[in-house]
């Protein structure tokens, strides 16, 4: 038995294995990725049982496998995250929203605020302007479990409305 012809030989086993390890991995990760190499690797089985040599089947497994990221994961993940909710969640879609204080809020003391969707948060001021209560307010941040707000000022055009 020729010991530079067993690779060869069993090459097809490698692939194999590629291909499955490159298959539960992107089980796990579900971004495409993997099943682009698995592809690849599958590219490399079929060469290997086209017959073609160790090295050859190499290069047409990662020619294969760049080719399936370069055109084909791009638009298959543009399908498969069509429709998805893009709206903000978490502290981000606390960012920009409106609300009132409830207890005097300052930079160094904290107050509190009762946020448009309902919640009550402890809040600090942004600017360096204590903010009484009643006073309408903005969140610009999240510091931990603090929102960090500024007094929002009226439009013209709801001046009017409020007079």
């Amino acid at each position: 038995m020729d010991v530079l012809s067993t690779p060869d030989t069993w090459a097809w086993i490698g692939w194999i294995v590629l291909i499955l390890v490159f298959v539960v991995i992107e089980m796990l990760t579900g971004e495409l990725t993997f099943l682009m190499l698995s592809g690849g690797s599958a590219a490399g089985l079929l060469s290997d049982l086209l017959g073609a040599p160790l090295w050859m089947q190499a290069i047409v497994a990662a020619l294969a496998a760049v080719a399936l990221l370069t055109f084909l994961r791009p638009p298959l993940l543009r399908r498969l995250h069509r429709g998805a909710d893009e709206r903000p969640s978490g502290v981000d879609a606390l960012l920009g929203l409106q609300g009132l204080v409830l207890s005097r809020v300052s930079p160094s003391v904290p107050g509190q605020v009762k946020l448009t969707n309902g919640d009550v948060w402890t809040a600090r001021s942004d600017t360096g302007i204590r903010l009484d209560p009643a006073t309408r307010v903005e969140v610009v941040r999240i510091d931990g479990a603090t929102a960090v707000v500024r007094a929002v000022v009226p439009r013209a055009h709801e001046k009017e409305v409020a007079t």
